[in-house]
C-alpha cells in the first residue's frame, strides 16, 4: 500500500476511522474480486478518496458488507465499502498502477525492471491496463484519458530542462487526478459537482507529484534517476510553496461541492494531505514538552554506512550528491522517519504516525489533537 494521505485512526475517530477502513479494505476487496488476488497490490491509500468521494455526494445510504478476518486488521472483521463507487476506485487505481510499473520497466528501476522479471512485470501491466479499461467502459469512465496522461508525461520528462516550469511537468498528473476525481459527480448522480471537484482532483495531482519528488530526490540523486525538482533546479522553498497554494486551491473548490456528508473527505483532504506537506518538507521542528525530541532531526550516520566508508553528513542534514547531479537548495536530507518496530498502517494493530499524530506538537504536548490511548501505546 502507497499513498500520500496516510490517516491516524487516533485522529480521525471511530466513526470516520470506520468510515475510512471500509474504503480501503472495500477497495482492495473489489481488485481481488474483479481483477484477481495479484490486483491488489494496486491498492494504495489515495485511491480510495475517489470512493469516499462518491459516497460523500450520493443521496442513498452507503452499502456495505460484511469482510472476513485480514492481517491488515489485526485479522478483525468489518463492513466494506461496496458498489460504483468502489469500482471506479479500483478501476483508477488498476490503471494508474499499470503505468507505474510499465514505466519502472522502461527506467529498469525497482522489482520490475530486474533483468529476470522485467518480462513477467510487463505481461502484469498490460493486463491491468486491459482490464482497468474493461471495467471502465461499464461505469461510463474512458480510462485513457489517464493513459493519455501517462504517455504524455513520459515525452514531457524526456524534453525537460532547467528552463522547464515545473507545473508544466506536473500537468499531466493533474489531468488524470482532475477527471478521476471529476468522474466521481457522473457516478454519484451531482453532475454539479463535476467542475470543483475536477479542480480539487488537479490541485490534489499537483501536491501528490511534488511530494513524491521531494520523497524520493536524495535516492533519485544517489542512483542518477531522473527528478522533476533537480532537472528544473526548483528549490524547496518553491516547492513548497507550490503544494501550500494547491492546499488553499483544494479548500476553496471543496466549498463549491455540494455533500450529502462530507466530513471524511474534508479530513482527508484539509487536514491529513496538509499534514502529508508538513512531513514531507519538515514544517514542524519545535520539541515535544514531554518527550524532548524533534522533528525531522539531522540524521546520524549508521554503522553500516561508516563501514562502507561514507563520511558523516555535514551540518543540517545535508547529504552531499554524486558529482554533478545534485539536489537544488533547501532540501535537508529525505523526511525524518520514526526508527521503531511499528507497522507501516494504522487500521491494523499498529499507529502508522506514533509520536506524530498531533497537529500542535509532536506527541502530547499542548493543543494535541490525538487520543491519549495513541501516546500511551506509542510512545
Amino acid at each position: 500500500m502507497f499513498g500520500i494521505i496516510r490517516p491516524c485512526r487516533h485522529r480521525l475517530g471511530e466513526e470516520l476511522g470506520r468510515a475510512w477502513l471500509a474504503q480501503l479494505c472495500g477497495l482492495c476487496l473489489s481488485l481481488r474480486d474483479d481483477h484477481g488476488q495479484s490486483a491488489r497490490i494496486a491498492t494504495n491509500y489515495d485511491g480510495l478518496v475517489v470512493s469516499a468521494l462518491v459516497e460523500a455526494q450520493s443521496t442513498a445510504p452507503p452499502t456495505r458488507r460484511a469482510a472476513g478476518p485480514c492481517p491488515l486488521r489485526g485479522m478483525r472483521r468489518a463492513d466494506v465499502a461496496t458498489g460504483d463507487s468502489v469500482r471506479l476506485a479500483a478501476t483508477v487505481s488498476l490503471v494508474l498502477a499499470a503505468a507505474k510499473v510499465r514505466d519502472h520497466i522502461d527506467d529498469g528501476d525497482g522489482m520490475a525492471g530486474a533483468a529476470g522479471i522485467r518480462p513477467a512485470a510487463r505481461r502484469i501491466a498490460q493486463r491491468w491496463a486491459r482490464q482497468g479499461e474493461s471495467s471502465g467502459v461499464g461505469l461510463g469512465f474512458d480510462t485513457g484519458v489517464l493513459l493519455t496522461a501517462v504517455d504524455r508525461q513520459t515525452a514531457m520528462e524526456l524534453a525537460a530542462g532547467p528552463s522547464t516550469p515545473l507545473l508544466e511537468i506536473t500537468e499531466p498528473t493533474e489531468t488524470a487526478t482532475a477527471a478521476a476525481f471529476g468522474y466521481t459527480a457522473v457516478v454519484a448522480g451531482r453532475p454539479g459537482n463535476q467542475q470543483p471537484l475536477s479542480e480539487v482532483g488537479r490541485m490534489f495531482g499537483r501536491i501528490a507529484h511534488l511530494l513524491d519528488a521531494v520523497e524520493d530526490l536524495y535516492d533519485d540523486v544517489e542512483h542518477g534517476k531522473w527528478n522533476p525538482l533537480v532537472i528544473t533546479r526548483t528549490e524547496a522553498a518553491e516547492a513548497q510553496r507550490l503544494c501550500t497554494d494547491a492546499l488553499l486551491g483544494i479548500e476553496l473548490a471543496l466549498k463549491d461541492v455540494e455533500f450529502s456528508d462530507g466530513r471524511l473527505i474534508h479530513k482527508l483532504l484539509t487536514h491529513e494531505l496538509r499534514r502529508s506537506v508538513q512531513r514531507t518538507f519538515g514544517g514542524r521542528s519545535h520539541a515535544c514538552a514531554t518527550h524532548r525530541t524533534t522533528l525531522n532531526p539531522v540524521r546520524p550516520i549508521s554503522r553500516w554506512d561508516r563501514r562502507r566508508g561514507y563520511p558523516p553528513p555535514p551540518p543540517g542534514g545535508y547529504y552531499g550528491p554524486p558529482q554533478g547531479y545534485g539536489p537544488p537548495p533547501g532540501y535537508y536530507g529525505p523526511p525524518q522517519r520514526r526508527r521503531s518496530s511499528c507497522l507501516p498502517f494504522c487500521e491494523g494493530m499498529a499507529c502508522c504516525a506514533c509520536c506524530d499524530c498531533c497537529d500542535d506538537c509532536l506527541c502530547c504536548g499542548e493543543g494535541c489533537c490525538c487520543a491519549d490511548e495513541c501516546c500511551n501505546d506509542c510512545c
